[in-house]
């Protein structure tokens, strides 16, 4: 198998440490980071013409490489760039050139800040996505589910198994994450159930999630895929968009994620978030303050107004203070959780979707996706209406299970 090139464009990461970090990431996922050459003049030239008054000596660099990766002068098969996460000027230069890259090429790019204590576990996902989306093109343009296949979802917070026939989901199975492996047997069993099928009629599996290495070894998966490819696939399926741009939004449990997608194909994306206030986490921490199950929480939020109590959930642990504090200064819960919803959509919106150009349809997957005040509240930030298709809830195993069909052997 070849390696996948990955050209990093970045200002800082030697001086901090992280730069080994990112080379064991791309080393994990069979790739190589390599940093473009170029000539004194292209640089001077390049940077001059792109328009951007930058005064770091780094950032005029990876401008200029990013200019000769647009036109063809450096060959590439994806685009890693990253900046220190305190540095205002490298966040501006970091925006532009990803906007840059994906408007004026098909390279596939990620953006992130990194701080010093940015490990490659943290970079693992990112890579391979990049890799995935380099050497997996044709798969990742697979419309169309065929035979009888499994996909299953080992997430942080929640286990999900599909069963798909024919391009139908005609199973699934739904249970918290305890035992990873135990977890994954009881959603297949399940999905199984429901399906009406056995084990042995499935065709090929296909596992996504942060278990899906040892899920995936357990089941002897076809398919073992990090979420980011796997979750826009799945999410563009089932809003039917397979065609044209599309921009997929996933509050997790843990971690968010964004991506920009072009024909079911991912071209920007964004994962994580500085703190867990922005997460799936805090909306179960308030729902647990509020006496309510998670499952009530929107429909309360909904008939709630933000604006009447003041949240911050940047941090988890301030956020449970503003949650606490409005309560006892008399807010009713309805407007509490208004407030976190919006306080959650406000933190993804200002710290990832910024990373990704929002294209319409703005569909939302993922657990979170069911609660409906979260899904005003975006639809509120972005001024733009939300679509969350049928079963946004498994969209991981949606998607394992549909590029699962492409390992299939055919007789």
């Amino acid at each position: 198998m070849t390696r996948v090139r990955i050209a990093q464009l970045s200002c800082g990461p030697e001086y901090s440490g992280v730069q080994k970090e990112i080379n064991d990431a791309a080393e994990a996922v069979d790739a190589e980071i390599f940093f473009p050459d170029l000539k004194l003049a292209d640089i001077r030239r390049s940077f001059s013409d792109f328009g951007l008054d930058v005064r770091s000596p780094d950032l005029k660099l990876a401008i200029a490489r990013a200019k000769a990766l647009v036109e063809g002068r450096v060959e590439a098969d994806a685009v890693f760039i990253a900046t220190c996460f305190r540095c205002a000027e490298a966040a501006i230069v970091r925006n532009e050139l990803r906007r840059f890259i994906h408007e004026k090429s098909r390279l596939p790019v990620v953006s992130y800040s990194f701080t010093e204590r940015t490990t490659s576990g943290t970079l693992l996902t990112r890579m391979e996505a990049l890799t995935t989306i380099a050497r997996r093109r044709a798969l990742l343009a697979r419309e169309v589910q065929e035979g009888i296949t499994m996909g299953v979802d080992s997430g942080s917070s929640t286990t999900k198994a599909v069963v798909m026939k024919n391009n139908r989901i005609i199973g699934t199975g739904w249970l918290p994450t305890t035992g990873v492996i135990e977890s994954a047997e009881n959603a297949v069993s399940e999905a199984l159930s429901a399906a009406g099928i056995s084990r042995d009629e499935i065709q090929a599996i296909g596992t996504t999630g942060y278990g899906r290495f040892l899920v995936g070894e357990h089941l002897k998966a076809d398919l073992i895929q990090e979420e980011l490819t796997v979750n826009s696939k799945g999410a563009v399926f089932l809003a039917d968009s397979q065609h044209g741009p599309s921009t997929v939004i996933d509050i997790g449990g843990m971690d968010n994620k964004a991506i920009s997608v072009q024909d079911g194909i991912p071209g920007t994306f964004t994962m994580g978030g500085i703190c867990a206030g922005a997460s799936g986490r805090f909306l179960e921490m308030t729902a647990k303050r509020l006496g309510v199950d998670i499952t009530e929480l929107g429909p309360l939020a909904m008939k709630g107004l933000s604006q009447k109590v003041p949240m911050n959930s940047y941090c988890i642990v301030f956020g449970t203070q503003s949650l606490v504090n409005a309560l006892a200064a008399g807010s009713t819960p309805e407007d509490v959780a208004a407030a976190a919803c919006h306080s959650v959509a406000e933190q993804v919106f200002e710290q990832q979707l910024q990373e990704v150009d929002i294209k319409e349809p703005v569909i939302m997957v993922g657990g979170t996706s069911l609660i409906q005040g979260l899904v005003r509240a975006m639809g509120d930030l972005l001024q733009t209406p939300i679509t969350v298709p049928p079963h946004s809830q498994y969209i991981g195993a949606v998607g394992s299970a549909l590029l699962a069909s492409g390992f299939i052997r055919r007789e």
